[in-house]
C-alpha cells in the first residue's frame, strides 16, 4: 500500500493558514498493479474513487460524498 502520508499543510510566518493539499493514494496489489487510488482531505476519503481490474484498467468509479459536519 502506498500513500500514507497526511495531507500537507502550510502556515505563513504568522501562523495562518496558507496552503492545505488534497492528497493522492493508491494501493496496489502484491504484484504490483494497481488495486484503488483516490483522495483524501483532512483525513477522510473524497471525491471519485477508481478500483482497478487484476489488469490495472477502470473497472469501478465511486463518488465519496463529504460529510456534513454539525
Amino acid at each position: 500500500m502506498t500513500g500514507l502520508l497526511a495531507p500537507s499543510i502550510k502556515y505563513h510566518a504568522d501562523g495562518l493558514l496558507w496552503a492545505r493539499e488534497v492528497t493522492q493514494h493508491s494501493w496496489l496489489r502484491k504484484d504490483g498493479t494497481k488495486l484503488r487510488s483516490g483522495h483524501f482531505e483532512r483525513g477522510e476519503q473524497i471525491g471519485e474513487w477508481t478500483t482497478f481490474d487484476g489488469d490495472s484498467a477502470p473497472f469501478k468509479v465511486t463518488t465519496i460524498k463529504t460529510k456534513v459536519k454539525n
